[in-house]
């Protein structure tokens, strides 16, 4: 391999706009991030995930769809 073409690779911060957590992983892109939502403060892994009433979504198509016809 070449020697020096490759970029060099060092501990980033990252921050979370939603929570304020910060986070320290590997890049080869020098300086801070910034990401909108983390695993702290993500729905799916918090567990406070919302779910839809699909039961209600699929009553309202039908109603529609008879009142078409």
């Amino acid at each position: 391999m070449k020697p020096e073409i490759h970029p060099k690779y060092g501990e980033i911060q990252i921050t979370c706009l939603a929570c304020s957590t910060k986070f320290a992983v590997g890049s080869t892109r020098p300086g801070e991030m910034k990401t909108e939502v983390c695993s702290n403060c993500h729905p799916f892994f918090t567990g406070k995930q919302v779910i839809l009433d699909t039961a209600g979504q699929v009553e309202r198509f039908q109603k529609r769809l008879g009142r078409s016809r």
